[in-house]
């Protein structure tokens, strides 16, 4: 959590972006390794603009399609189904993909006001999602910071950034196998998921995302 001094360059409240951007200034990028991990230097796809899973041929021409004279088939497009579970007062949230599972811890869980020092009680929560990534086998961990939008974007950035390092040296020392890549970034008040306009929105804002790749068998 932050100041709550507002930002003197914004005139008003921006709304919240929505979850697919397609071109983002990312903020204090890291990468950091386990021991005997590989670095991915890689850019990283932003939150909420990972793609779907391949469409499927579909044959314009297939005797079964009935089409006007002239009309054409639109690209194919594929929506993954997405199963999310959040708890009773929205502190930590799970979605489930075809392909991908996310964490998302709200700060307050996590840590003090405008603190980056984790609470007494996060260490079992990030343990709980270090079980998941074994569970999964996934070997590259994503750790993202957010914030709200109040106080100065660089401050933000900078929190953000420290929140995210603070959660993966948790994760680093509970995931000791060789070939983990972690990648840890800040991206302070950038993909909002909340309205930023009101308090229980900045709440959903301020946290911190742990997502990997799905297992093949599960």
């Amino acid at each position: 959590m932050r100041a709550t001094t507002p930002r003197a360059r914004r005139a008003s409240r921006r709304p919240a972006a929505t979850a697919l951007a397609a071109v983002v200034l990312l903020a204090g990028v890291q990468f950091t390794m386990a021991p005997g991990a590989r670095a991915d230097e890689t850019p990283s796809t932003p939150p909420g603009t990972e793609s779907t899973s391949p469409p499927p041929q579909v044959d314009g021409n297939a005797p079964g399609l009935k089409l006007r004279a002239g009309a054409t088939l639109a690209p194919a497009k594929v929506l993954d189904i997405i199963s999310v579970i959040e708890s009773e007062g929205g502190e930590e949230r799970r979605e489930d993909t075809n392909e991908n599972v996310k964490f998302a811890l709200q700060s307050e869980v996590l840590f003090g006001k405008d603190s980056s020092k984790l609470s007494s009680a996060a260490n079992s929560r990030i343990a709980a999602i270090a079980e998941e990534i074994k569970k999964q086998g996934a070997t590259k961990v994503r750790v993202f910071g957010f914030t709200d939008d109040l106080g100065s974007a660089a401050h933000g950035d900078v929190l953000s950034k420290k929140r995210a390092e603070a959660v993966h040296g948790v994760l680093q020392g509970q995931l000791t196998s060789a070939g983990i890549t972690f990648e840890i970034r800040g991206y302070g008040e950038q993909y909002p998921i909340a309205d930023n306009s009101t308090e229980e929105g900045r709440k959903k804002n301020r946290r911190v995302e742990v997502s990997f790749p799905r297992g093949e068998g599960s």
